[in-house]
């Protein structure tokens, strides 16, 4: 097994002034863990790493497909999105289909993500809607799964609804760990969030890609939405859809909030976790990368658009760069 050092530093000029504990897990679909940085077993909510997770169930029972929804819509149900006008339509649309409307969402209005998505919206004159919530896309979908299956679509996102409990034991199938000794708490748009080691996060990552590479079906079809609609996976400037479209759909990473992302390799069934341990979301696009360089899944030059991402400059007041965010390896 290898060890590996992802921890990231800031500096100013040539002193080191911040420096950012990660960790990680690397697993490989056949072997098992086989990479690790600090605690691989660091236990963690998932966030919205889990989304392709949560809307298995409703590809499995068909309902998804029962209301004609297609790659934009699964796209946008797996996605941390940027609030562009395309992210906004889609979802529009998802709930339109089902007779709801933007008000029924549980998830509260927020800035943009992206800046495109954040300049329309100022100059618009209007404030951020909860279509403009990055999470809108799953909320969408739950709801989805509500109305069709019959079941209340009022408090959709609390603990012991239906949609909820297949949630729930759609992650535990995935991760190998028992749906009761997984850790339950509110996510920052309002569902249930699910806290498990890193390892058992990795192993789901590694899975999905692996099954996906090798035809099965509902993995497929998640795999295929994502890499064929990178904009709505993310966003015109976001980095989940720029790793998807430089890798040419090879990598599929999925953000979550506080510092924990998630990757699936598919060439190689490999899934890789990070968590920022202090959440510090600066660190973690040059941990993930440099973690996706340590096991081979990107260049050791990577594209320019994802340099920008491993090395980010630090400016002072006057606009000046004064320093960077980088990974510890990259800093020798």
């Amino acid at each position: 097994m290898q060890t590996y050092q992802l921890d990231v530093v800031v500096s100013r000029g040539s002193l080191i002034e911040s420096r950012h504990r990660v960790h990680a897990a690397i697993w490989e679909v056949s072997t098992g863990l086989v990479g690790v940085a600090r605690d691989p077993f660091l236990h963690s909510p998932w966030r919205s790493c889990a989304k392709p997770f949560q809307v298995m169930p409703f590809l499995e029972n068909g309902g998804f497909d029962e209301l004609v929804w297609g790659d934009d819509e699964l796209a946008l149900a797996c996605a941390s999105h940027g609030g562009e006008p395309e992210h906004v339509l889609v979802a529009e649309r998802m709930l339109r289909a089902i007779g709801l409307e933007e008000g029924d969402l549980a998830c509260g209005p927020h800035e943009p993500l992206s800046r495109r998505g954040a300049r329309l919206v100022r100059e618009s004159g209007l404030p951020a809607g909860r279509l403009h919530n990055n999470c809108s896309g799953k909320h969408a979908a739950m709801l989805g799964r509500a109305h069709l299956s019959g079941w209340p679509t009022h408090g959709y996102e609390r603990d012991g609804h239906p949609v909820q409990q297949s949630a729930l034991d759609s992650v535990s199938r995935w991760t190998g760990v028992p749906a009761d000794k997984i850790e339950k708490g509110v996510d920052g748009c309002g569902v249930v969030v699910f806290g498990l080691p890193l390892a058992n996060m990795a192993r789901a990552w590694a899975t999905l890609g692996a099954n996906a590479r090798r035809g099965d079906e509902i993995p497929s079809r998640i795999a295929r939405a994502i890499r064929t609609r990178p904009l709505l996976f993310g966003g015109t400037d976001r980095f989940d859809s720029i790793v998807v479209e430089e890798t040419a759909g090879n990598v599929i990473p999925k953000v979550g909030a506080e510092g924990v992302h998630s990757v699936a390799v598919l060439d190689r069934g490999l899934g890789v976790v990070v968590k920022v341990e202090d959440g510090a979301s600066r660190a973690q696009y040059p941990a993930v990368l440099r973690a996706l360089q340590l096991v081979g899944a990107l260049p050791e030059v990577l594209p320019a658009r994802l340099q920008d991402f491993a090395r980010t400059r630090v400016k002072n007041t006057r606009g000046e760069v004064v320093g960077e965010v980088r990974s510890v390896d990259a800093a020798n």
